[in-house]
């Protein structure tokens, strides 16, 4: 079984790290601010506003502010600013037993896939395909927060993970299958390839989700899965939307999904909200999930965090985070 790490609640530290693109400092200081105003303390990584053309800082540096956060006891749910490119950087420069041994919230989506399901399959803890810094506006749907928090905060247990009512999700393969889920931004997981953090998919549940990427271009990172054995592995797939993704020689995604992913016959969902879309349902990754798509029905079956206290945190060998207070 998966690690649970302590629930979040009123009060909690959460620490802010940039761990692939940059973000500009005035978001990032609306976006704590907003955070602040819920009632959470701030923590800021020492990089969190670095910026080296498309990288927010060197990958040890990166790197360094996410094990700062680990190994903080007061932190309690780690928050990327967002993704971008290059979050796989810094997984050569991460100390997975340290990080089983103080285990954190993490919530993230689009390159950050890569780190969630690496910190799954590396130090065996549940992450979240949820919200990012980015995310803690006004503007944002309820529905978003209450997937999140529902995810964080609560120990419940069949949890159902379902679209806005007015979005459908839509079964296209009958099945009824239970495993851990995995995946997320195709484009980021792919890249996984070939590497020692490939994604497995073996006994799980696929999640896959993408944005603006044309349909040839998804069709070909989909064929790379489909070689590299990843459909086969799995037990069934979510198809999340595809944000933005205008038709490719006139093929457009749901084409795409009934002419290359039903042919595959595993039990199949689609339509999920997830991630890059304006509304986002909270995934974790390396919980145990039931996928029944008689029913059409996705419902976490354990809870994703454990009891506040239920892990006594591990200081580092220096004794303290070199993490500041904002």
């Amino acid at each position: 079984m998966a690690i649970r790490p302590p629930m979040l609640q009123r009060g909690d530290t959460i620490g802010i790290v940039t761990l692939g693109s940059p973000l500009d400092a005035e978001v990032i200081n609306e976006r704590v601010a907003y955070l602040r105003n819920l009632g959470f303390n701030v923590i800021l990584g020492r990089y969190v506003y670095a910026s080296n053309g498309f990288l927010a800082g060197t990958a040890e540096q990166r790197a360094r502010d996410l094990m700062d956060m680990f190994e903080n006891p007061q932190v309690k749910l780690i928050l990327p600013t967002r993704g971008g490119v290059g979050v796989a950087d810094i997984l050569p420069h991460l100390n997975y037993e340290r990080i089983r041994r103080n285990p954190k919230l993490i919530s993230g989506y689009s390159d950050i896939t890569i780190l969630l399901n690496v910190l799954y399959q590396y130090a065996n803890l549940i992450t979240l395909q949820s919200l990012m810094l980015i995310d803690f506006r006004p503007d944002t749907p309820p529905y978003n927060f209450n997937q999140f928090f529902a995810a964080t905060s609560t120990l419940s247990v069949n949890r159902r993970i379902e679209n806005p009512p007015d979005i459908p999700q839509v079964s296209r393969v009958p099945g009824n299958v239970t495993g851990p889920v995995v995946g997320g931004n195709l484009t980021s997981f792919v890249d996984t390839l070939g590497t020692p953090y490939e994604i497995d998919t073996r006994g799980r549940i696929l999640l896959i989700e993408e944005t603006h990427e044309p349909t040839n271009r998804v069709y070909r990172f989909m064929n790379h899965l489909r070689l590299a054995g990843k459909f086969d592995d799995c037990i069934g797939i979510i198809m999340g939307q595809c944000t933005g993704c205008p038709a490719a020689y006139g093929v457009s995604y749901e084409e795409l999904i009934n002419n290359f992913v039903v042919p595959l016959g595993k039990p199949l969902m689609t339509n999920l909200t997830a991630a890059h879309g304006v509304y986002k349902a909270s995934v974790p990754i390396g919980a145990i999930v039931n996928m029944n798509t008689v029913n059409n029905t996705l419902t976490q079956i354990e809870p994703t965090v454990s009891p506040a206290n239920h892990f006594p945190q591990q200081r580092n060998r220096r004794g303290q985070s070199e993490s500041r207070m904002t």
